[in-house]
């Protein structure tokens, strides 16, 4: 997460109406990038597993069934095994997916907001906003972000909204320094000096022109950090501080499987390869969607 200040960062879409689609521009470059195809097949399915697991889970997540506990994988009854206290681990992987995209999606969409709000207030007008502002988001920006994390979950306490607002906290400054870097690009474009010319006012130039076309590169970029949002999600509710039992969680399920490791290391591998794959999804499409929207990149 903190590559935003090293990485080049993508160039804001054309101005609407400007001709030439981006779709039309960038079809070559969707299809000669596999990683692009590989995340999205990868997000696709843990969300159509996350939509539909009422349906995939042949048991009630959180259903004990002390006779049944420690089943291995390929039990008859139990596809995937069981955890230490008998709970079918088909179903609470499948369940786990829902807090597991809500924790990566939900703070990096409030994030985003706030960001996008923020940077372009402060790359736009600059002057005091813009010292003010960035100054501020260096001080909580040159912090650990897996320790900020923890240190906001630990006074706010354990939940799953607590830790939400915590990956929030830790997301609101790159997403604003990323922003501020893209609007202090549009800001110079043709199409800006056009409006301001024709007398559009400051915050009309901002919501009609600079928010717009700041939408994509951000969210290239957004996209990019929801696989550290899930690493991080997991392992604040590995230590106890995100989601509380029985409710089904990834990062829950590693920890409940550390007793039983040596004997049934299924239990807490499983969520562990989700974790990582899901991770990997995101990745690939963050990456791929940033190599697309670089406007070095000759398509």
């Amino acid at each position: 997460m903190d590559r935003a200040e090293n990485e080049p960062i993508p160039d804001a879409a054309p101005p609407r109406g400007s001709g030439e689609s981006r779709w039309t521009r960038l079809r070559p470059a969707v299809r000669s990038h596999q990683g692009i195809a590989v995340g999205a097949i990868i997000v696709a399915v843990v969300v159509l597993v996350a939509a539909l697991a009422p349906i995939v889970s042949p048991y009630d997540p959180n259903e004990i069934h002390p006779i049944d506990r420690l089943k291995g994988i390929g039990t008859p009854g139990y596809l995937l095994g069981t955890d230490i206290q008998g709970r079918d681990m088909l179903s609470r992987l499948a369940w786990g997916s829902r807090t597991s995209l809500a924790i990566a999606v939900v703070p990096l969409a409030i994030a985003g907001v706030i960001g996008l709000l923020f940077g372009s207030f402060a790359a736009y007008g600059g002057g005091l906003p813009e010292t003010l502002i960035m100054r501020g988001m260096d001080v909580v920006f040159g912090l650990p972000p897996i320790l900020l994390a923890i240190a906001v979950a630990a006074t706010l306490g354990p939940g799953l909204f607590n830790l939400i607002v915590s990956l929030t906290i830790v997301l609101i400054p790159p997403m604003t320094r990323v922003t501020a870097q893209v609007v202090a690009i549009l800001r110079e474009q043709t199409f800006v000096e056009a409006a301001r010319a024709s007398g559009a006012r400051d915050l009309q130039i901002i919501f009609h022109h600079i928010l717009p076309n700041s939408v994509a590169p951000v969210l290239a970029y957004a996209t990019s950090l929801a696989g550290a949002m899930v690493v991080f999600g997991a392992g604040i509710s590995f230590i106890g501080l995100g989601i509380q039992p029985p409710q089904a969680d990834w990062g829950r399920m590693i920890n409940d499987g550390r007793e039983v490791l040596d004997l049934m290391p299924h239990v807490s591998t499983l969520p562990g390869i989700a974790i990582v794959v899901l991770a990997a999804g995101f990745n690939f499409l963050g990456d791929g969607l940033r190599d697309l929207l670089d406007p070095r990149m000759k398509v």
